[in-house]
């Protein structure tokens, strides 16, 4: 006589389920696998909602640079500095889960990157957030206005890190925010105005609590267009604000306030000695003093302690970004034209001459993005329409002819 089985879980018997699982004395139906399934997504959702916790002990300051190295060119000394900065956040932010017995309170650090357009500072903070794998956004200092006046509130800010958390509140509020252009929220003038600086001085006092410690209310889905619904309490005080910008006229501020004859008409009649630097090193002098000088508050400078100077971009340095990172612009492009079966061939000389037009219009490793888009446009719109051409050579004519047409053309006559 056949064995009738039945499932080990519910006990119903062979023939009342479509599918019966069956091992040495156990058996499963498809009845119980599915409530099973469901057992296990919902621990799984539970367990994605458990409090966001960073092991600080395995992101050690120099394996975080030995990481940015493989996509950074150079910048060794903000690398530092940078990688210094968010260890020591996030090793903060762990004291009060795991030294509660401790009695001293780390105060919270946030960055000032300070170097030209082009060298990187957005970029290496975006890393940096990815290699952590926790939530980042970037954020344009030149749209923030005072709260009341046309433009970004100042309070939208943690909620784009929301957004880019998954609405996630716990890993939003240790995630990072970078405040690019931070230069341009300087004050006006440094005399006292009738009228409100609402996109300088007045977003700096702004900034103030946020950069420290305040809690938010974040609007999810834009309180403008729904004004009813549930406000989402975000803390700032473990969220990593890095700042960055330019700072075009900073060079002067430091040059006069170590009186290195690099203004007027003393920078003729002096000498080159040890005290004079080039305009290039003193941007490393940069103190908080010539931070006021340079049109911000006292208060908003204090907030910033750390601060990291980005080199300018060498001919060395573009070049080595054209092909030596994991992802050099080189390779990308090499990529999509394998893509369409299609070999990319880059001569040295057009490489050199693409390095020396982007120095000319000095936007640093941005240029070289834009100057590359311009010499590949009309390859990339033909080549995948001629199967017959399985290798292409961009030479240093064919750049010529696409940078500087004008120049090709009188050659050519």
């Amino acid at each position: 006589m056949k064995q009738i089985l039945k499932c080990s879980f519910c006990d119903r018997a062979e023939g009342e389920v479509d599918v019966m699982i069956s091992h040495r004395n156990a058996h499963l139906c498809n009845f119980c696998v599915d409530h099973a399934n469901s057992v296990v997504r919902a621990d799984l959702k539970e367990r994605d909602e458990e409090p966001f916790v960073l092991d600080w002990r395995s992101i050690k300051p120099e394996v975080l640079k030995k990481k940015l190295d493989a996509y950074v060119i150079g910048q060794e000394q903000a690398k530092k500095v940078l990688v210094v900065a968010v260890y020591n956040h996030y090793k903060r932010i762990s004291q009060s889960l795991i030294y509660k017995a401790h009695s001293v309170d780390i105060e919270k650090s946030n960055v000032l990157l300070i170097g030209d357009t082009g060298t990187g500072k957005t970029y290496m903070v975006r890393k940096l957030a990815q290699f952590l794998k926790v939530p980042f956004c970037s954020v344009d200092a030149t749209v923030l206005t005072e709260a009341g006046y046309v433009g970004e509130d100042i309070e939208n800010i943690p909620g784009r890190l929301l957004q880019a958390a998954d609405y996630k509140i716990d890993a939003a509020e240790k995630g990072i925010v970078y405040i690019d252009e931070i230069d341009k929220i300087a004050r006006k003038s440094s005399n006292p105005s009738i009228t409100r600086d609402v996109s300088g001085e007045g977003v700096q006092q702004g900034l103030l609590k946020l950069l420290e410690d305040t809690t938010v209310n974040v609007a999810p889905q834009g309180g403008r267009r729904h004004p009813d619904q549930k406000l989402v309490p975000v803390k700032t005080g473990n969220i990593l604000f890095v700042c960055g910008g330019s700072f075009g006229s900073m060079r002067d501020i430091v040059a006069r306030r170590l009186n290195t004859g690099q203004l007027g008409f003393n920078a003729m009649s002096n000498h080159a000695t040890d005290a004079q630097m080039s305009r290039e090193s003193l941007l490393r002098r940069v103190c908080a003093a010539d931070l006021s000088a340079y049109g911000f508050i006292p208060e908003f400078v204090g907030r910033l302690s750390v601060i990291g100077v980005m080199d300018p971009l060498g001919p060395q340095d573009l070049r080595q970004i054209l092909t030596k990172p994991k992802n050099a612009l080189i390779r990308q492009y090499r990529q999509l034209f394998a893509m369409d079966n299609v070999k990319l061939v880059v001569t040295d000389d057009a490489l050199d001459y693409l390095v020396e037009k982007a120095l000319e219009v000095k936007l640093g490793a941005r240029g070289l993005r834009a100057m590359c888009e311009a010499v590949m446009t009309d390859a990339m719109f033909m080549l995948p329409s001629q199967d017959d051409v399985k290798e292409w050579v961009l030479d240093k004519p064919y750049m010529v002819q696409k940078l500087n047409p004008s120049l090709y053309t009188k050659q050519v006559a």
